[in-house]
């Protein structure tokens, strides 16, 4: 046993959540998944250099698949658990899971999530932006400006021995003194190795609980936040969009991080 396998035994001990010696990606392991992560920076900026009023949203999809296959990688979303398209776009009151569509045209006033996914030889990815099209309101900008605000106070609480309580704390704090709400039942998840990893990461819980932070562990900061209410539905029909219940804008960002001995490096964005 090892002094990293001794301090994990001692705080599970004293009933802490600590990561399963799995989770804790090893220096190959995070080298490679870097890789994958640049290429997930990269299609996002294609997409930054092309999107624009008028598009449709399954001229971002071929964006996304286009660049990510011209540069040796697979869309991970594309496929996954029978989801049909190579990126997820959700606009306005969409919260997470818009599937592209051709008759789905950007205007003059909208906000869009892109989120992209990457598999780049073996290994996983993941990040969203938020996108203004033209000359947008005074709410939406502000939504996306505390959307904004919330990622990097979460992120500033990615701290090695610290907990994952402490990052949801500081978004849904910040979140509710700004009169949003953050969707608490869709989080964050472990990745690198696989997609969707251990741990969930939740945004409503309170400060010091939750998972330890070990150096090693991997995973998003994306919290989804509501101009009204919490609460949503899934689109019936396809099985996959979420929209906010009252019909409100949603805004979300998503880092992936790694945690280090230091703090949390982001390593996509």
């Amino acid at each position: 046993m090892d002094k990293l396998d001794i301090k994990l035994w001692s705080l599970a001990a004293k009933g802490q959540i600590v990561p399963d010696r799995s989770l804790l990606k090893t220096p190959d392991q995070i080298e490679a998944i870097k890789k994958s992560a640049a290429l997930n920076t990269a299609v996002l900026d294609h997409v930054a250099a092309h999107i624009c009023e008028g598009m449709n949203t399954a001229e971002i999809d071929r964006l996304v698949y286009d660049y990510t296959t011209a540069h040796g990688g697979i869309p991970a979303p594309l496929n996954y658990q029978g989801f049909p398209k190579s990126v997820c776009t959700s606009v306005n009151n969409v919260v997470c899971h818009g599937i592209p569509d051709e008759n789905e045209i950007l205007k003059n006033g909208d906000i869009i999530n892109v989120d992209v996914s990457t598999i780049l030889d073996g290994y996983f990815s993941d990040a969203s932006r938020m996108f203004t099209i033209g000359s947008i309101s005074g709410r939406a900008a502000k939504i996306v400006k505390v959307t904004e605000e919330c990622v990097e106070l979460g992120l500033k609480e990615a701290k090695p021995w610290g907990h994952l309580g402490d990052i949801a704390s500081a978004i849904n704090t910040h979140a509710r003194q700004n009169g949003y709400s953050v969707v608490e039942d869709i989080g964050g998840h472990g990745i690198g190795l696989e997609f969707h990893e251990d741990p969930y990461v939740s945004y409503v819980t309170p400060k010091g609980s939750e998972m330890v932070l070990v150096p090693g562990m991997m995973f998003t900061i994306e919290p989804m936040i509501n101009e009204g209410g919490p609460d949503f539905y899934v689109d019936e029909k396809n099985g996959w969009t979420v929209y906010t219940m009252d019909g409100g804008l949603s805004a979300q960002i998503e880092y992936m991080v790694l945690i280090t001995e230091k703090g949390a490096e982001v390593l996509t964005r």
